[in-house]
């Protein structure tokens, strides 16, 4: 297996990403809620454990600070075009802390953008915003770039 300077995984093509998220879901071991208008897919969040889903964004200023792992992470958003800023990243975030509950249960950590005072592209939020993942309850635990957190919730 070849590491990559970036870690691995990194500089793999898309169609290799694709096999080996296909080969997850039909294994059942990809976690997402999926939001839907009508019968189309408009957007989901991606979770599973720290195992399932080990490369984080900003993954070096997180190791340094010597960190528990979670039972969960919430790593990926999507909201189809046309529907961005109408609710999508929230119905998501929402239906993911649903089957966690589901799943047991246990600390859960997201890994956010601070979006506040400034402009971001929704396009560019695949990790979410801060203040969508503090509606939801989650608390900011620590910095790990200039505007990403690592937030935290537990869920019963």
């Amino acid at each position: 297996m070849a590491f990559h300077a970036k870690g691995e995984g990194w500089g793999k093509s898309a169609e290799k990403n694709r096999q080996e998220k296909e080969c997850l879901v039909r294994e059942g071991r990809a976690h997402a809620a999926l939001v839907f208008d009508g019968s189309d897919c408009v957007g989901w969040c991606q979770f599973g454990s720290p195992e399932e889903l080990p490369r984080i964004k900003n993954r070096r200023a997180y190791l340094s600070t010597n960190p528990s792992l979670p039972d969960w992470r919430i790593t990926c958003f999507f909201s189809g075009k046309g529907y961005r800023g109408k609710g999508v990243t929230s119905a998501a975030l929402a239906g993911a802390l649903d089957q966690i509950g589901k799943l047991g249960g246990g600390r859960v950590e997201g890994y956010p953008e601070d979006t506040e005072g400034r402009r971001v592209s929704g396009s560019f939020l695949f990790n979410g915003a801060l203040s969508t993942f503090e509606r939801h309850g989650f608390t900011r635990s620590r910095p790990i770039g200039k505007h990403k957190w690592v937030v935290t919730r537990t869920v019963p």
